[in-house]
């Protein structure tokens, strides 16, 4: 049986197609509970792929490696302890060999050059107590796109022993900051999700800020002085093409989409008030949705469009509000000490991200839709902006470091708030938005 899948890449456009190569139905028990708390991650072996191209097959296993690694939820185990060598991706492993080590998991695979130059990658995971293949797969895609492979390869893996969708083959757009601190060039940039493949997607002539991704097509809003005034843009990923989506005085932070991309949704500043409105993008036809003497700002919808979360001061403090996605029904669901901003729907509706500021410190936290189960994942000096991995399980921000050379960094978090890691970029970053895996 053959089943093809169609991906634009992120730096070219490519076909890639699978074929599932035998996969056998496993009785085993080995598979990752991601709904507990701290959870004590897999070990997992994964020796270099065979091939024809030996540095090839090794970059792609390293990227493999690191993903599942930087995840929180698996072990790669030290290649220097495995005893069986030179592995066949067409052979059943010694599993003796690979219990010995304490894995419990086993990949191996193949990477081989096309008669067509294309590449030609297959891999196999088994399950090393069972004694069973889990999972088996083949991929074909040109050469360029081997970082893609080893991203899609690593999700399959994250999918077949979580039971959900893995976040690895996405990219993240944000505002890539240089010069010194009184004279930050901004510009607009996007990346990988592992900090790779940087390409820059405005010139830095003009200050940028807050880009959001668009959840059904790789298409951005940010905000830019260009004119003086705030502009909200949208901008094509792939094709580079910009329009201006309106001039809006009073805005401070670019609009959100809509679950069907058909919307955004902002906050305007008026006679020294702020509320929130929605833009349908064919038409640019605006409708208020509060009505309020108060700041009313940072809105993001639900994943069904139902509802929308913000953030306001109508209480005399910034909290957290939900209300419908006409602007009926408004409730306050935050209710701790100190400030709330910044709110960002899960894209599995089951938690809102937001940024808190209380006693001189800077939390990211979570909390249900209702405002119970509120969670602290990580504090710092200045910590601002989270954003949603596609699979809802990890959240991306900022961090400003302090002194006269500081500056602001991305780092991740995943729900369990026990595995914390810098995204390495060159120069400073903020304002991450997470794209939903490509296709």
């Amino acid at each position: 049986m053959q089943v093809s899948i169609k991906r634009l890449a992120a730096m070219a456009v490519a076909v890639l197609g699978f074929i599932a190569v035998g996969v056998q139905p496993s009785n085993a028990l080995v598979e990752i509970n991601v709904s507990g708390g701290n959870i004590e991650p897999l070990p997992i072996a994964l020796p270099t792929f065979g091939g024809d191209d030996a540095k090839l097959s090794a970059d792609i296993v390293s990227v493999i490696t690191a993903d599942l690694r930087r995840s929180g939820l698996f072990r790669p185990l030290d290649p220097q302890s495995f005893i069986q060598k030179g592995m066949d991706v067409n052979t059943q492993p010694r599993f003796g060999d690979w219990r010995v080590i304490t894995a419990q998991v086993l990949a191996t695979g193949s990477v081989f050059r096309q008669s067509d130059g294309r590449l030609r990658a297959e891999f196999r995971l088994w399950d090393v107590f069972a004694g069973e293949q889990m999972l088996g797969q083949q991929y074909f895609t040109t050469p360029e796109n081997w970082r893609r492979l080893a991203h899609i390869i690593a999700d399959a893996i994250y999918e077949r022993l979580t039971g959900e969708k893995g976040y690895f083959d996405t990219r993240v757009v944000f505002v890539s900051e240089s010069g010194p601190k009184d004279k930050r060039v901004k510009r607009l940039a996007i990346m990988d999700q592992d900090g790779a493949n940087v390409r820059y997607l405005t010139r830095g002539d003009d200050l940028v800020l807050t880009p959001r991704f668009s959840p059904t097509s790789q298409e951005v809003t940010y905000m830019s002085y260009a004119s003086g005034d705030p502009q909200v843009y949208l901008l094509n990923i792939e094709t580079g093409q910009r329009e201006v989506v309106g001039n809006f005085p009073g805005m401070t932070f670019a609009p959100r989409f809509s679950p069907d991309g058909q919307r955004v949704i902002m906050s305007l500043q008026q006679n020294g008030n702020a509320n929130i409105f929605a833009m349908d993008l064919r038409s640019r036809r605006t409708t208020r949705l509060t009505n309020s003497a108060a700041i009313d700002t940072s809105p993001s919808y639900s994943p069904d469009g139902r509802q929308v979360v913000f953030e306001s001061d109508r209480g005399g403090a910034q909290k957290i509000y939900v209300m419908n996605a006409d602007g009926s029904n408004t409730r306050r669901i935050s209710f701790g000490p100190g400030s709330y901003s910044t709110p960002v729907w899960s894209p599995r509706g089951d938690l809102i991200a937001f940024t808190k500021q209380h006693e001189g410190r800077f939390m990211i936290g979570v909390m249900k839709p209702d405002g119970s189960q509120e969670r602290i994942l990580t504090e710092g000096f200045h910590n601002e902006g989270p954003t949603w991995a596609p699979n809802g399980r990890v959240l991306m921000f900022f961090r400003d470091t302090p002194g006269a050379n500081g500056g602001p960094q991305l780092w991740t978090v995943d729900l369990t708030g026990y595995n914390e890691r810098r995204v390495e970029t060159q120069g400073f970053a903020s304002d991450p938005a997470w794209s939903p895996l490509l296709d």
